[in-house]
């Protein structure tokens, strides 16, 4: 499998490129590795959560062998994420172990998404094992406000966390949950804080999976308008830099910064899909606000890397062409039941 990984390099075609029905190459896989979490964030999910039980959680070995068969189909790009990626054991030896794709050039990046709150301990490692960049939730730098939205969290720790990754060497990028009436006077200030220490900001509008205590449309803020005031108070430069993912970025002149906005709701993003997901327990999502899936872990230990194969070829023929997020009415129910935190962010 790895002389297979190794054809997609030098931007040499894999043997046979994951490619749906709608002639998007899939080149970006994002990896739930748990869906288990230290916070409990209000718009993400209720505060008695139920997770899934730890014997249907893909082993370490079982997540490293699917992204070696995705890296051997063409995919460039990989995120570990959750839940908390960090709450379980061994994700930097994950990480090791799939970095060395890096090394290959089968793989170009190797990302991980965080809420910080353990970064502080495992940030060096994670440069060890060869991630560069790591994405921090970061909804608020006000402690009482964080730990609102969290209803458990401490922002120091995730302060720490983030000082500890600079300091080890990985780029970070905040991601900031837009909330109306709870953070969006933070907006300017986060994006002032990030320009001073060097972070790249993207604002993401809040997302109808799974069900919460709380009706998100009192929470829901277009991120059009917010785009619009902050142009109406800085020059923003459209810009071509991509990192994989939904994000439209632009350059704030005056600042120095970066600012992307990710808006599945106001500005539907599916056109250029190049992403599939995989949930800690081995189930492949074509679409982050559909059901269409296949089972990669049942594929794997009935039939091995060849029965893995055979499945994403079948898969890829039921990738949705778009998702169906719709937040405008009171009470409506989500778009999916499953909430982010099993599919992955």
């Amino acid at each position: 499998m790895t002389s297979m990984a190794q054809t997609g390099a030098a931007g040499i075609a894999p043997a046979k490129a994951l490619i749906d029905g709608f002639g998007r190459r899939i080149t970006y896989l994002r990896i739930s590795v748990t869906d288990r979490c230290d916070l409990r964030c209000r718009y993400c999910m209720p505060e008695a959560m139920a997770f899934s039980p730890r014997s249907e959680i893909l082993s370490l070995e079982e997540i490293a062998a699917i992204a070696d068969a995705f890296v051997a189909r063409g995919v460039r790009r990989i995120r570990l994420t959750g839940g908390e990626p960090l709450v379980r054991r061994g994700v930097p030896d994950l990480a090791r172990m799939i970095g060395r794709h890096l090394a290959t050039g089968g793989l170009d990046e190797l990302t991980l998404t965080t809420n910080g709150t353990n970064l502080a301990r495992n940030a060096q490692a994670l440069f060890d094992a060869g991630i560069r960049r790591v994405n921090v939730s970061l909804d608020s730098r006000d402690p009482a406000t964080f730990r609102h939205i969290t209803r458990r969290g401490e922002v120091e720790k995730v302060l720490d966390g983030i000082a500890a990754a600079t300091a080890a060497g990985l780029g970070v990028k905040i991601n900031m949950v837009a909330l109306k009436g709870l953070n969006e006077d933070e907006i300017e200030p986060m994006l002032r804080w990030c320009a001073a220490e060097g972070h790249d900001l993207t604002l993401i509008e809040t997302m109808p999976l799974g069900w919460i205590e709380e009706d998100r449309t009192d929470r829901y803020l277009p991120l059009t308008g917010v785009r619009e005031a902050m142009a109406a108070r800085f020059t923003l430069t459209p810009l071509i830099d991509r990192t994989g993912g939904p994000a439209r970025y632009y350059r704030v002149e005056e600042l120095g910064a970066r600012i992307g906005f990710i808006t599945p709701l106001t500005e539907n993003f599916c056109a250029g899909c190049n992403r599939v997901r995989i949930t800690a327990g081995g189930m492949l999502y074509l679409c982050l606000g559909q059901d269409a899936r296949a089972d990669l872990r049942g594929a794997l230990r009935a039939g091995g890397p060849a029965a893995l194969d055979a499945l994403l070829d079948e898969a890829m023929t039921r990738k949705p062409e778009h998702h169906d997020f719709h937040i405008d009415r009171r009470g409506a129910a989500p778009a999916v039941a499953r909430h982010m935190s099993v599919t992955g962010g």
